[in-house]
């Protein structure tokens, strides 16, 4: 079981994975699109998914403020940027590791269920994190988070099946 000191290094360090994630997110379908990998109907729903991603940062650093601002926790909201940052730089490195010289466009839907499943496994973990404070808010949020990750993972896979079923 871990201590509290190490359940709170482990919040802020979960916080920072996410945050990194959602941000990475958002900009892999700026260029995926712009490298004209994602098309059509495709790129209406990754937009979507995109927009969500933006909500998704919003929240999340709301939830940083909430365990912030929480005598009991005192989350170091400089620690939970420095876990996003290093997380939005190994994201971004693993699309362009993963999609390598010449990507075609279901390598690149390919790559975003990737993505969409690592947001998934992070905010389970998030989540069961999240359960061992006394903070419903933020436990709230993460679980309504989930949902529409779980969603996202559903609609990448969907959108990389069509792609090569048409």
């Amino acid at each position: 079981m871990p201590t509290k000191k190490e359940n709170i290094e482990n919040l802020q360090k979960k916080l920072g994975e996410v945050l990194g994630l959602e941000r990475a997110a958002q900009k892999a379908v700026d260029q995926l699109i712009a490298m004209k990998l994602i098309k059509s109907n495709s790129k209406d729903e990754a937009k979507e998914i995109q927009g969500e991603a933006s909500t998704h940062e919003k929240k999340i650093q709301e939830v940083v403020s909430f365990f912030s601002e929480d005598k009991d926790v005192k989350l170091d909201a400089s620690k939970v940027e420095e876990s996003a940052t290093e997380t939005e730089e190994k994201a971004t490195k693993i699309m362009k590791t993963y999609l390598g010289e010449n990507p075609d466009t279901s390598e690149a839907l390919e790559f975003l269920c990737l993505a969409e499943g690592g947001e998934v496994s992070h905010y389970e973990v998030l989540q069961a994190i999240c359960e061992n404070f006394d903070n419903k808010k933020a436990l709230t949020t993460v679980k309504s988070i989930l949902k529409e990750e779980q969603k996202h993972l559903t609609q990448c896979i969907d959108m990389a099946k069509s792609v090569v079923s048409s």
